[in-house]
């Protein structure tokens, strides 16, 4: 009975150093090809930062969740016209933030202004994590955006690029002045006494 158990170990260790070895890339172009196993995998690394991605542009938690399993559903159901002109996260971002978007629309608050916006990591203050999420709040539209999609999500420089449709070097700019803007939020004012 052990030497059974043991084996299903050794296969599922296996398993799981052949997926941290495939790309996203390759793990789409085996979905295009019917392989659910490679989807399954897609999702197991999606879920999570596309249900964080979501969570931090929307008030409603039940309504991120549900985006989250709508941004898999389009990939279904438009896996083969994926092109892979760019990396597979960006294409699955875009849907993401189409997604946003949408929603945004349907709501008809184009401009929120009170939507919750980030969710800075958990931190030992309290009230510095207040302080950092109104900071983010207080900035405009354009440049929240764009730092959410980096410092959030990680994306590059070329990825949020293809995402917003601006020239990178516009990316590296707006992200200069976007962060530039955040610092001056959380600058404290002196001499106020």
């Amino acid at each position: 009975m052990q030497a059974g158990a043991r084996q299903r170990r050794l296969v599922t260790e296996g398993t799981q150093k052949l997926r941290d070895m495939t790309t996203d890339d390759q793990l789409i172009l085996d979905f295009q090809q019917g392989s659910r196993e490679a989807f399954r995998e897609i999702f197991e690394r999606y879920r999570e930062p596309l249900h964080g991605f979501f969570r931090r542009r929307l008030d409603n938690p039940a309504r991120a969740e549900e985006l989250t399993q709508e941004c898999f559903l389009a990939l279904l159901r438009n896996v083969a016209r994926y092109e892979p002109r760019a990396s597979f996260r960006s294409y699955l971002y875009g849907i993401a933030i189409n997604l946003v978007f949408a929603e945004r629309r349907k709501a008809g608050r184009e401009t929120p202004s009170d939507e919750k916006t980030g969710e800075p990591p958990v931190h030992e203050n309290p009230d510095a994590t207040l302080w950092v999420r109104s900071a983010l709040e207080r900035l405009g539209k354009n440049d929240r955006e764009i730092l959410m999609l980096r410092e959030y999500e990680q994306l590059s420089y070329a990825e949020i690029g293809g995402l917003l449709r601006l020239p990178v070097n516009t990316v590296r700019s707006r992200l200069f002045r976007a962060r530039t803007a955040l610092k001056e939020q959380l600058t404290p004012v002196q001499g106020t006494d």
